[in-house]
């Protein structure tokens, strides 16, 4: 007989497999459609793996790991909000405490307060860890955005001192990401893929 607590993750392993039909607004890498939320998690759980040399401070990889692939759960509920979209915005964090009660519960209590602990600690960035995370959550849209020739950008009229003021967080988990991230928004903006609103 399968105990409770088998019975509580697996409810909630199903639970989460509707992030693969949540979609955000960047494009994947080819441009072809929208990237899904659990998409988006797996690909920032590899960069971090890979781009991990370039935190800041030192970081925990598997912590960091597994803040990046829980950051979005929330999302089945509360959606996905544009990050440029300021009205979606206002009620964003309400939205998502909520999702957070119902989802996380579904879990055994000690995986369910693990969870809640890294999901907080990636909204807060006060840690070295949380920084990190949200460097790369930053970057990986910045960088789908530039290699799809700023789809996204031009769909939601978006432009360059939007995108600087959001992605220049990345510099406090990641500077040299940073410096790159800055380099596409500059080529973005010569090739006219992004409204140039800032001085150069």
């Amino acid at each position: 007989m399968t105990s409770e607590r088998l019975q509580k993750q697996i409810q909630f392993i199903l639970e989460v497999d509707k992030l693969k039909q949540i979609f955000r607004q960047n494009h994947v890498g080819d441009g072809t459609r929208m990237e899904n939320d659990a998409e988006h998690s797996w690909h920032m759980a590899l960069m971090t793996m890979l781009l991990l040399e370039y935190a800041a401070e030192e970081v925990d990889a598997l912590r960091v790991m597994k803040m990046v692939l829980v950051h979005d759960i929330v999302e089945i509920d509360a959606g996905d909000t544009y990050c440029y979209d300021e009205d979606a915005r206002l009620d964003q964090r309400e939205r998502e405490l909520k999702a957070a009660e119902r989802i996380f519960a579904l879990l055994p209590e000690d995986q369910a307060k693990e969870i809640w602990s890294l999901w907080e600690e990636f909204e807060a960035r006060e840690t070295a860890d949380g920084r990190f995370a949200a460097a790369i959550d930053r970057f990986q849209p910045l960088m789908l955005n530039y290699h799809t020739r700023g789809v996204s950008w031009k769909k939601n009229g978006i432009k360059a001192s939007q995108v600087i003021e959001r992605t220049s967080q990345i510099g406090k988990g990641a500077p040299e990401l940073w410096e790159l991230g800055r380099a596409f928004i500059e080529e973005a903006i010569e090739l006219g893929i992004l409204v140039g609103d800032v001085a150069e």
